[in-house]
């Protein structure tokens, strides 16, 4: 979240591949008095090539793109504008994609039928530092820290498993629970026997997916 001048329209960057789609929310977003569009994008491609300084306040974000995802452009956004909030804006309600464009950097999630004067409000309280999310949505976030019983892997696993999910190296894990390197990759190799996995993403997702972390 980033603080921005009350003497200026909030700016609002549109990815969004349906043409009808995209031109409605920048119709909305144009003719709404205290909001304003730099862009609107038909691509992932475009919007990382299009986006810059000064970078807008939101980037309402399309999951299903041609080419290059909206999850994997959340994520290249954002390791290019690390204070850029980006808000989903699709039809997918699935518990995968959800937890991946969270993880992935994304501040919301919101539904295509999200009324427009709601998605007004969403924008303005993304801008205020909230992470507004759809009803199902929400329910399914909520869900996530039941986490299962039945979870074949330790304590100390789970919470590797939970710094690595946040991005922790191995050398910073290591420092953070005070021990040494070669026990942090012992417990990871351990994971992956566990979780039947063979790599860090795929260890992620799967954890994610069975609300293990």
């Amino acid at each position: 979240m980033r603080e921005h001048q009350l003497d200026r329209a909030l700016r609002v960057a549109i990815v969004e591949d349906d043409s009808i789609i995209r031109e409605g929310l920048s119709a909305l977003i144009a003719e709404t008095p205290g909001f304003d569009s730099p862009g609107s994008f038909a691509s992932a491609e475009a919007a990382l090539q299009g986006i810059e300084e000064p970078i807008p306040d939101v980037v309402l974000m399309d999951i299903e793109l041609p080419g290059i995802s909206g999850i994997e452009a959340i994520g290249r956004l954002r390791r290019k504008f690390p204070r850029l909030d980006i808000l989903v804006l699709t039809v997918h309600e699935d518990d995968d994609l959800v937890f991946r464009a969270l993880c992935s950097g994304a501040v919301g999630y919101l539904t295509k039928n999200t009324p427009p004067a709601r998605l007004l409000d969403a924008i303005r309280e993304t801008t205020a530092g909230g992470a507004p999310m759809s009803s199902s949505i929400a329910r399914r976030v909520v869900s996530s820290f039941q986490r299962s019983t039945a979870s074949p892997l330790t304590k100390r696993e789970t919470e590797i498993l939970n710094l690595v999910a946040r991005g922790k190296s191995s050398s910073v894990i290591a420092r953070e629970l005070y021990i040494d390197r070669e026990t942090v990759r012992t417990h990871v190799k351990n994971i992956y026997q566990k979780l039947e996995v063979h790599s860090k993403a795929d260890a992620i997702e799967k954890a994610l997916r069975d609300r293990l972390i």
